[in-house]
């Protein structure tokens, strides 16, 4: 898979010219900025003229980049990404959420085998790096995935990765009509194995690799098999995702079997927290005072906006959330649901989304997205301290941006302080800005648009290699309601 060789020890590296986007308490923008790296972190931040000054004695020493004309922004932090299924892109469509799990996904998650899962890991990791993700949740890390498998990629293409390992500990509730091909291995996805792999990885990769718990959603289960997992994660504090409450049925679902709101199972079994990280969040029971109890623990709500509307589960309150003060972050879900992993696809349209839904055009402004795509991404998973924003000190998980092409037009960094277009909004609602610089740990993994350690056409051509092999095991062919004439 490697292009060149695996990423190494970061160089100095000074950035100039640029419009620097901070994302710090303030929201500092810094026109004309720069920025140095140095040992994996920024060491120093402020006006170009400041830092070539700081630096001219050692700038033989220090790589230089012109950053003119474009625009610099912490590392985009996707909080809830499956990896596995970039392999599935497209064999799903038109299927509402259960359908979608039983008819398609979850029989194919269940026939992957030898390295599909690494195949699946280098495709994903690789669209998202191209796009600006510089570190992800992923959400539920299935076994015939290969926790190895992921783990390699991880370490070979030098992204920052919080990986959950699926554990459910009972098969699916069979009154529910959901049949989950992926039971067969429900031995294998244990608590004690998912505390083995932690004890294993977490901290691998020079500390780019966390392992968290992906606890399954209440479907049914015994709530006493959940409360172990809410026990697991507290005691050894590892973090903790789930799907919660992300169909109509699910809420339904509560009601039915465990005679409580979504977030009142939640909080019993002790799964909210400081570390908890919910995705969707699409039909919370506010009555009941499910907002509350997300803000009372300091959880953290992954929105989803596109997967939400594809699958038509529906809009997630989340001007509501953001007015209880909940932690609001950023996730892609996977390509069927999505067909990308594109986070700043996902920023445009959750910025726009909800001032349609609620008739306030200035109910959920660019900024705001931006923020829950980094800064609040790195709080959930911990790691505010380290990421999240261009601060000195954090890690140098960089991310420039080209503005290019009509669509940004007529947008000028040097008119910006004169009342002209400012730059969060080319960012995030621009359609031709480009991403064309990405570092991590200070490591330059993309440049000029390009992966610098991988060989993008042989990634695609494995993919498409491994999804023949996944299709022809588990017998489901694409789904979709539009009939088409192959001639």
């Amino acid at each position: 898979m490697l292009k060149r060789h695996r990423p190494g020890e970061a160089s100095r590296c000074l950035l100039i010219h640029a419009t620097i986007i901070t994302v710090n308490k303030h929201r500092d923008v810094i026109l004309d900025g720069a920025l140095l790296t140095q040992d994996g972190r920024i060491s120093a931040l402020g006006k170009t003229t400041e830092l070539l000054a700081q630096c001219q004695s050692s700038i033989p020493t220090i790589r230089v980049i012109d950053c003119r004309d474009k625009i610099i922004i912490p590392g985009l932090v996707n909080t809830h990404a499956h990896l596995a299924q970039s392999l599935l892109r497209g064999l799903a469509e038109n299927l509402d959420l259960h359908d979608w799990l039983c008819d398609a996904i979850w029989p194919l998650e269940a026939n992957y085998a030898a390295q599909d899962g690494y195949v699946a890991a280098m495709l994903t990791i690789a669209e998202m790096l191209k796009t600006g993700t510089t570190c992800f949740l992923e959400a539920m890390l299935t076994h015939r995935s290969g926790l190895d498998n992921v783990v390699r990629a991880v370490e070979e293409t030098g992204i920052r990765a919080c990986l959950g390992k699926l554990v459910k500990v009972a098969e699916t509730n069979s009154d529910l009509n959901l049949k989950d091909a992926r039971d067969r291995d429900v031995a294998s996805m244990s608590l004690s194995s998912a505390i083995v792999a932690h004890e294993k990885h977490h901290g691998a990769c020079n500390g780019r690799l966390h392992i968290w718990l992906a606890a399954s959603t209440p479907r049914g289960s015994p709530s006493s098999s959940h409360a172990a997992v809410g026990e697991a994660a507290q005691k050894h504090d590892i973090g903790l995702t789930m799907h919660c409450a992300e169909a109509p049925k699910d809420l339904e679902i509560y009601r039915q079997y465990y005679q409580c709101s979504p977030f009142q199972f939640c909080q019993d079994a002790g799964l909210t927290g400081a570390k908890s990280v919910f995705a969707h969040v699409v039909h919370p029971d506010q009555a009941a005072g499910d907002l509350d109890i997300l803000s009372k623990s300091k959880s953290t709500v992954s929105h989803n906006p596109t997967s939400n509307l594809k699958l038509g589960s529906g809009v997630a309150p989340i001007p509501d959330m953001l007015a209880a003060g909940i932690n609001v972050a950023l996730g892609t879900d996977g390509a069927p649901c999505n067909n990308a992993y594109d986070m700043f696809r996902e920023m445009h349209l959750a910025s726009i989304l909800h001032c349609g839904v609620r008739h306030d055009a200035g109910l959920l402004g660019a900024y705001q997205v931006l923020e829950m795509a980094t800064i609040n991404g790195a709080r959930a998973l911990g790691l505010e301290h380290q990421i999240g924003s261009l601060e000195i000190g954090k890690k140098a998980d960089i991310v420039v941006v080209r503005p290019k092409g009509l669509s940004t037009a007529p947008w000028d960094p040097e008119q910006v302080i004169l009342g002209g277009i400012d730059p969060i909004t080319v960012l995030v609602h621009s359609p031709s800005t480009e991403v064309e610089t990405v570092l991590v740990d200070g490591e330059i993994l993309v440049e000029g648009g390009e992966l610098v350690y991988l060989d993008e056409s042989r990634i695609m051509s494995q993919a498409r290699d491994s999804v023949a092999g996944i299709r022809s095991r588990s017998g489901v062919s694409a789904h979709t309601h539009t009939q088409l004439n192959f001639i």
